[in-house]
C-alpha cells in the first residue's frame, strides 16, 4: 500500500487520529492570552522540583498523565512514545517520561520536534505498527537559557529579534479509532498477584491528521543565535513549497497554516520568500510564538519559541479551534533551528527545520 504522495510527503491511506492532548505551562505562559485554554498553569517554574533541569522532566511527566487520563487510556495501551526536549542528551525526556515505561523513540529536531514526534507517531499508526501512541515535547525557558545562552544570573540583555523559550510541555495520544468504544485492560489483582481483564471506555477523538510533510535541513548561513526565526524561516518556506506541490494545494485551502516559532521577524521573512515562489500566506499565517506572549505587555521581543511553544499552543489553542468547527483545516508547522553550543562556539551557522502535518476536524 503506497502512502507516499509526491517527494517529500505522505497521506495515511489508514486513519490516523487525534485521541486527546494535553497542555502544562509556566506561569509567564498562564499570564498570556492562551492561557486560560491550558490544562495546568505551574504556581511557580520550579515546580516543586531542585532544578530548572527537573522541572521540565515534570512538565512531561504530567502532560502525558493527563493526556492519557483525558483519553481514558492507561500507559499499557500505549505502544511506543515518541518524545523529546532542547537539552543535551534530551535528558528531560529521560528523567521526565520514565515512570510510564513505555517504549520509547527518542527524538530532536530542536524546536520542531512536535512536529517530528507526530509525523513519526502518525506514520507508524498509519503503517499498522501501533494501535495508540503518545508523542510529547518540551521546554523551559530557564533550562534553555542555561544551555545555550547564559545563565539566568548573568542578567544578559536580549535584542528584540530574540525569542523568549516558552516553559511548558504538550501531550499527544494517537490513535487508529476515533474512540467512543471500549477496549479491554488488564488490572492487577493485588491480593492474588493475578490480573484480570476489564472493559474501559475510550473517550471520542479530538481531530483527524490527514497529510504530513517531511522538512529537509535548509541552511543560509545565519549565525545569529539571537535571530533564530530568520535562521528558520528558509526552511519554513522550503517545506510549505514542498507540501504545496506535493498535495497540489494553495494556501487558501487551509483556513490557517501555523509555524511554530518563527517570531515576528521570522514571520515576514518566510511571508516574502514564498510570494517569491508564488505563494501568497499573509491571510492564513499564523505563527504559535507570536501567538503564545503578549508581546507588548510581556515584553517578549519576537515571540515565544522552543519545543513546547508549539505543542502546547496545538493543544490548548488550535486543536480547540477545530473543535468548534471555527476552523475545518489546518496545516500545523513546527520549525526548529539545528543549533547546539558547541556549534555555536565554533563559529558555525544555524540550520533550520520544519516539518508539516495537515490536521481536520472530525467531520
Amino acid at each position: 500500500m503506497n502512502q507516499k504522495s509526491g517527494a517529500a510527503s505522505i497521506k495515511p491511506a489508514r486513519p490516523v487520529y487525534i485521541l486527546n492532548s494535553a497542555s502544562v505551562v509556566g506561569t509567564k505562559e498562564g499570564q498570556g492570552p492562551l492561557g486560560l485554554l491550558f490544562d495546568k498553569v505551574g504556581e511557580d517554574d520550579m515546580f516543586g522540583c531542585a532544578t530548572w533541569e527537573e522541572a521540565e522532566s515534570t512538565l512531561q511527566k504530567e502532560a502525558v498523565g493527563m493526556a492519557l487520563d483525558k483519553a481514558g487510556l492507561k500507559q499499557e495501551d500505549i505502544s511506543y512514545i515518541f518524545a523529546g526536549d532542547l537539552l543535551g542528551q534530551s535528558m528531560a525526556t529521560s528523567f521526565g517520561i520514565s515512570v510510564y515505561q513505555i517504549p520509547l523513540f527518542g527524538l530532536y529536531g530542536a524546536c520542531s520536534t512536535c512536529g517530528e514526534s507526530l509525523v513519526l507517531g502518525a506514520m507508524s499508526i498509519a503503517g499498522g505498527f501501533a494501535d495508540r501512541v503518545v508523542c510529547v515535547t518540551s521546554s523551559h525557558f530557564a533550562s534553555a537559557e542555561k544551555e545555550f545562552r547564559f545563565p539566568l544570573e548573568y542578567g544578559s540583555q536580549r535584542p528584540l529579534s530574540a525569542s523568549w523559550t516558552v516553559t511548558g510541555s504538550g501531550a499527544f495520544v494517537l490513535g487508529s479509532d476515533p474512540g467512543e468504544s471500549s477496549i479491554q485492560g488488564k488490572n492487577l489483582d493485588g491480593r492474588q498477584g493475578a490480573r484480570k481483564n476489564s472493559m474501559r471506555a475510550v473517550k471520542g477523538a479530538r481531530a483527524r491528521i490527514t497529510g504530513m510533510t517531511v522538512g529537509k535541513i535548509v541552511d543560509y548561513g545565519l549565525k545569529d543565535s539571537m535571530n533564530m526565526g530568520a535562521c528558520m524561516a528558509p526552511a519554513a518556506a522550503s517545506t510549505l513549497e514542498q507540501h504545496f506541490v506535493d498535495f497540489n494545494s494553495q494556501p487558501e485551502d487551509y483556513d490557517k497554516i501555523f509555524t511554530g516559532d518563527l517570531g515576528k521577524v521570522g514571520q515576514k521573512i518566510l511571508v516574502d520568500l514564498l510570494q517569491q515562489k508564488g505563494y501568497d500566506i499573509s491571510e492564513q499565517h499564523m505563527d504559535c510564538g507570536i501567538e503564545i506572549f503578549d508581546g507588548e505587555s510581556q515584553d517578549t521581543h519576537a515571540g515565544g519559541s522552543g519545543c513546547g511553544c508549539s505543542a502546547v499552543t496545538l493543544s490548548g489553542y488550535i486543536l480547540k479551534q477545530l473543535e468548534e468547527r471555527n476552523w475545518k483545516k489546518v496545516l500545523f508547522m513546527p520549525t526548529g533551528a539545528l543549533l547546539s553550543k558547541t556549534s555555536f562556539n565554533e563559529g558555525k551557522s544555524v540550520p533550520g527545520i520544519a516539518h508539516a502535518l495537515v490536521i481536520e476536524t472530525l467531520g
